[in-house]
């Protein structure tokens, strides 16, 4: 149990390049790996690294994400001391300032900062995957006499900071007379009174942030070496979890270097790609190189190549939908797409 760090995810950010995913869920709350959310892979390095106190602070299309967090149980946060707390914005019409850490919305809910016993925040963006142990972060902070620090990798910051919660604190109480309106704001400001340092993050980490970089990572994940890197035995992703049974492969399926989530129906072809819960897949059907998400159908003789499905999408036979490879195509969540060619 880490007693000195307390967890800040914030969930308020909104990315124009994954428009198409977030219609109806929080970037925080987009599928990933056809088990996970987005949100997952910091909330699990949190966990992981004993920090037992988590609060998140959402503002737009947050209840598919309190659906998946439910009390925390997933997590081992649904306790009676510390645990999950959610934090939505009492006010949709207040500014919005994208960058991570927003001042406004900790405003709001300053007695969550008041009442928390941890000497220390750890302020995270809800999308990077990655795996990490904060406690290294944390011996090395102290050591260091720094006042914020940021996370990087391969010295680009991973929107991830280290600080002082009386620190903070002030950052709060006087961000109308500073003009600090996140912490991006404070650790870019070239005349901060601030000792800021860096700290990099070992292993695989990439913020999905545009459509490219999601498919990027989604595919990176059927590399076994950045398997390795973000799912280790001693440190599991943790999400929620669904009592479902195993997908079912009828005698005519064929799958390779693919990875396929419990509760579906293959009949065709998948190839290189990520296959969520409950999606069924027809006879004659091809898939490669693509991402489909929970409770997708998709029929017979169809062809998809570098194509996102996401969820509850109904693909009707004879379709074929094609994208050039690193732009892939994206089917919105509950359509469904007819017969087609290209993308």
């Amino acid at each position: 149990m880490n007693k000195q760090l307390l967890g800040v995810i914030d969930a308020t950010t909104v990315h124009d390049d994954l428009h198409e995913l977030a219609l109806h869920r929080s970037v925080a709350a987009i599928p990933f790996g056809g088990r996970y959310r987005l949100i997952d892979f910091i909330l699990s390095n949190m966990v992981n690294s004993g920090i037992n106190s988590v609060a998140i602070f959402p503002k737009f299309q947050y209840r598919s994400l309190m659906d998946h967090l439910g009390s925390g149980k997933n997590w081992d946060l649904n306790r009676k001391r510390d645990g999950l707390f959610f934090f939505p914005t009492p006010n949709l019409d207040q500014p919005y300032h994208p960058g991570i850490g927003s001042l406004d919305h900790f405003a709001d809910n300053i007695h969550f900062f008041e009442r928390s016993t941890q000497e220390y925040a750890l302020i995270s963006n809800s999308y990077t995957v990655f795996n990490m142990d904060f406690q290294p972060l944390l011996d090395w902070h102290l050591k260091s006499g720094c006042d914020i620090t940021e996370v990087q990798k391969d010295g680009a910051s991973l929107g991830i900071y280290l600080v002082k919660k009386t620190l903070l604190m002030d950052l709060i109480a006087t961000r109308n007379e500073t003009g600090y309106s996140t912490m991006r704001d404070v650790v870019t400001d070239i005349d901060s009174q601030f000792k800021l340092c860096y700290y990099q993050c070992d292993g695989y980490a990439l913020m999905v942030d545009t459509i490219e970089k999601y498919y990027t990572a989604s595919m990176d994940l059927l590399n076994p070496e950045v398997w390795k890197q973000l799912f280790p035995k001693e440190r599991p992703i943790l999400t929620k979890v669904k009592d479902e049974p195993p997908t079912r492969y009828e005698k005519e399926a064929s799958v390779r270097n693919s990875m396929v989530a419990n509760g579906g129906l293959i009949e065709g072809t998948v190839e290189n790609s990520i296959i969520a819960r409950g999606v069924k897949i027809g006879k004659n059907t091809v898939i490669r190189n693509c991402i489909i998400m929970q409770k997708t159908q998709i029929k017979e003789n169809c062809i998809l190549e570098s194509v996102i499905v996401d969820k509850d999408a109904r693909i009707e036979a004879g379709t074929v939908i094609t994208a050039p490879e690193g732009s892939p195509a994206v089917i919105r969540k509950g359509t469904v797409q007819g017969v087609r060619t290209g993308s």
